[in-house]
């Protein structure tokens, strides 16, 4: 099965921990140092790597953009149910995100919009089961 793993900069790296564990993740202490850690979306396919903005510069010799200022990628997340959206991303606020827009619900898909503290968007969302298997006018 293939893994993804995203790849986030980070202006502190403890801050965006404890948000993404607060959010519902956890670490991964066997590839977490103290420039990078490893946030597990999903056991054994879904990560996030975040790390330090002077460690991530190491991986381009292009400039890194500031996802405060300018947002070039929005990570989509499907959870289990509406409930679970509500409750991750209220713990994401509560550890100091942000919701820049109102939620969307387009009734097979509910969808809420959570930025971290350092600006990198996460959508998080429902999708009926019907629909997603069968698309959106099957729900």
């Amino acid at each position: 099965m293939p893994q993804m793993f995203v790849n986030l900069p980070v202006t502190d790296l403890d801050r965006a921990k404890a948000f993404y564990t607060a959010v519902g993740f956890t670490i991964n202490p066997l590839f977490t140092d103290d420039k990078a850690a490893c946030v597990v979306v999903e056991e054994d396919h879904n990560y996030f790597m975040i790390l330090a903005r002077d460690y991530f510069q190491t991986f381009s010799d292009r400039p890194i953009g500031d996802p405060a200022v300018t947002v070039s990628a929005a990570t989509s997340i499907m959870l289990d149910s509406r409930d679970a959206v509500d409750k991750a991303v209220g713990d994401g606020l509560a550890a100091g995100g942000s919701e820049a827009r109102p939620a969307t619900d387009l009734g097979f898909m509910y969808q809420r919009q959570l930025t971290d503290p350092d600006g990198n968007v996460l959508e998080l969302g429902h999708m009926d089961p019907t629909a997603a298997a069968q698309g959106p006018g099957a729900a």
